[in-house]
């Protein structure tokens, strides 16, 4: 009787590292997904970052001068007075 208890108490042990185990490997899986959209996200915002600041540099530009003279000239087809204008039809 003593050794069946033996056992039977092993056996539980060995039950219960298992699952710790298998509990143990689960939440590395989980950490590792979470830490790639971790990454995911920060290179997102890295981006988005980089794109708030280009913004941000064209904005100061929209009033200068130059800005508002090259965007007639190349969306609305507005050339100073007395400038010609040569259009290269060779292609």
């Amino acid at each position: 009787m003593k050794k069946k208890n033996k056992i039977l108490k092993k056996l539980i042990i060995i039950g219960i590292i298992c699952y710790v185990a298998c509990i143990i490997i689960n939440q590395q899986k989980t950490l590792s997904s979470y830490q790639a959209t971790k990454e995911y996200y920060a290179e997102q915002l890295q981006e988005e970052k980089q794109t708030n600041e280009e913004l941000v540099a064209m904005q100061e530009n929209v009033t200068s001068e130059e800005y508002i003279e090259k965007i007639a000239r190349e969306m609305l087809d507005m050339y100073l007075p007395n400038e010609r204008v040569y259009i290269d039809v060779g292609n």
